[in-house]
């Protein structure tokens, strides 16, 4: 089990957390001490009290939870938002209405899920020409199923 440490910044944060045994994102909390309301079509950036310390290699995505985005048209705007492993910096999140009514976030307010992922340093090698493959140029909406 990867360790990572995690500091409460302000002491009424609550810790993520994972709510069923086989989920990969850890629920995050607001951790505000008054309503926040995200109008219609507002965006608002949302604090959660906490900061991490991810180990090298290792980057957490900020995602949008899927209830929050059926029920209440609740959406994280740079999804998926990343934490890099050398950010030290409180945790906030970039939450957007897209809906058509207010939307009150209340304290600990379950606002975005975390998943921790490993990734690989790139060193990009310049060549005058890259392998061939089915697919070549072909873009977006080019597959038939």
């Amino acid at each position: 089990m990867l360790k990572v440490k995690i500091q409460k910044i302000n002491k009424h944060a609550k810790l993520p957390k994972c709510m069923t045994e086989y989920s990969a994102g850890y629920d995050l909390y607001s951790c505000n001490e008054e309503d926040i309301i995200i109008k219609a079509g507002e965006v608002v950036l949302v604090p959660t009290g906490i900061a991490i310390s991810l180990p090298a290699g290792y980057e957490a995505q900020i995602r949008p939870r899927s209830g929050l985005a059926i029920k209440h048209k609740i959406g994280v705007l740079n999804s998926p938002g990343t934490i890099d492993a050398d950010y030290r910096g409180e945790v906030k999140i970039i939450l957007f209405n897209f809906g058509k009514s207010d939307f009150i976030i209340s304290t600990h307010t379950r606002i975005a899920q975390m998943v921790v992922s490993r990734y690989e340093s790139i060193d990009f090698v310049v060549t005058d020409k890259l392998d061939e493959t089915d697919r070549g140029s072909n873009g977006f909406g080019h597959t038939k199923q």
